[in-house]
């Protein structure tokens, strides 16, 4: 294999990531946060139980609840699973074209944005002062996340907002000032116009 291979499949992993975000942002909507008739496992464990548990006030954290933090990821074969569906469109692709490069750039992106989209949502709710919690990036996307769990229409990706840029669901801040999670990694998501009155959340 030669360095036009690895360039060839490092372009589609950058791809990938962008292709990704839009599959988070998908099953994040359509699937986790709206019943499906004919399969609703996502729904409830995700809308049901997770957000449930877990709001954008001081719950939002695990904070001594360690009986729950099992709640926190997926369970463990949404994995492979959601890697193998995501990745099936480009298998079939390069079945068609013969052009691996494509297929196995954009499966390893989809498998490296799900461990870290796994990854910094179990460190958005528990946190433990770990190096990647102390990054301008994570403390980016906790607001981010946080504004997912008190408007839960909006911002549906936890790693790579791109599609919720692009596509209408980009919160930055909240509309109105309510009790928020507060912590050293969680930035100040309250409304700039500080007359709005406080509402429950």
């Amino acid at each position: 294999m030669d360095l036009m291979f690895f360039a060839t499949v490092l372009g589609f992993v950058l791809l990938g990531i962008c292709y990704t975000s839009f599959i988070e942002w998908s099953l994040h909507r359509f699937v986790m946060h709206k019943p499906l008739s004919f399969f609703q496992y996502p729904y409830k464990a995700h809308h049901c139980v997770h957000h449930r548990l877990f709001k954008a006030d001081r719950s939002y954290h695990l904070e001594g609840r360690n009986e729950i933090a099992y709640l926190i990821p997926m369970a463990w074969w949404n994995g492979p699973v959601l890697v193998l569906l995501a990745s099936s469109p480009w298998l079939v692709l390069a079945l068609l074209t013969s052009f691996w490069p494509m297929y196995i750039g954009v499966t390893i992106a989809i498998a490296l944005y799900y461990a870290t989209y796994e990854y910094l949502h179990w460190c958005m709710h528990l946190p433990k002062e770990r190096t990647v919690e102390r990054s301008g990036l994570f403390f980016r996307l906790n607001g981010h996340h946080l504004l997912h769990h008190r408007y839960m229409h909006r911002n549906f990706n936890v790693v790579c907002p791109l599609a919720d840029l692009l596509l209408g669901t980009l919160l930055l801040r909240s509309k109105v000032k309510f009790a928020q999670a507060t912590g050293r990694r969680v930035p100040d998501v309250q409304p700039e116009d500080t007359t709005l009155e406080t509402v429950a959340t």
